[in-house]
């Protein structure tokens, strides 16, 4: 019988390629968008960071959530370290969300208010994803548009304090397996590990519509 941890990732394999291979994301990755895609990427990723972090300190101490809260996964400071680098001092008053990144950001809250697992689904997608196919962004990132090596800019894909990514994928990867959680509930959970890539898809596809190439 498969793992907890593998199921979702044999559940989500699909979504997880749709959502890799956009044609914003392509486009983006490609060097064919400016730096203002990126930026607005990147603004829209504030908004989804500002909700699943917002609600990681009432988790902290929930028996089923709880265990994945770990600081060295947070990501909003260096956001704003990147948006400050981005936009200027003043991005916070030019903060604009897509229609599609609120209806993501509201689930994301949601669950952190009242659905422990559904929220560990949100959190699962999103950050180990970051510790994944994020640092292929941040490379592409540096060479297409010179920002510093894992300085500003690209600052929300550098986990300064995760020594080996690799060995903390496992361990996380083992909390998911050691979940006491019944089968219903896992099955709930993958569901909605499908809906938080559905979310995302769905951002990248705004995304795509807002920075059409002109080619």
């Amino acid at each position: 019988m498969d793992s907890f941890s593998t199921l979702i990732r044999t559940a989500t394999r699909e979504q997880h390629t749709e959502a890799g291979t956009s044609t914003f994301m392509n486009d983006l990755l490609g060097g064919r968008l400016g730096v203002a895609a990126y930026a607005r990427y990147t603004e829209q990723l504030w908004f989804v960071y500002a909700a699943l972090e917002s609600g990681a300190g009432r988790l902290a101490a929930d028996p089923v959530a709880g265990p994945f809260i770990r600081p060295e996964l947070s990501r909003l400071a260096a956001l704003e370290r990147d948006l400050a680098h981005l936009r200027g001092p003043g991005w916070r008053a030019g903060l604009n969300t897509l229609p599609a990144t609120r209806r993501y950001a509201d689930r994301v809250r949601a669950c952190a208010e009242s659905w422990p697992g559904g929220y560990v689904a949100h959190h699962y997608t999103r950050y180990l994803g970051d510790l994944s196919g994020g640092q292929i962004i941040r490379d592409r990132a540096e060479k297409t548009w010179g920002f510093t090596k894992k300085g500003d800019g690209v600052r929300f894909y550098v986990f300064e304090d995760i020594a080996n990514p690799s060995v903390f994928k496992r361990s996380y990867r083992e909390l998911l397996d050691g979940m006491r959680v019944d089968g219903l509930e896992k099955q709930r959970m993958v569901t909605e590990c499908k809906h938080a890539f559905a979310l995302n898809t769905a951002v990248l596809r705004a995304l795509g519509r807002e920075f059409p190439l002109s080619a």
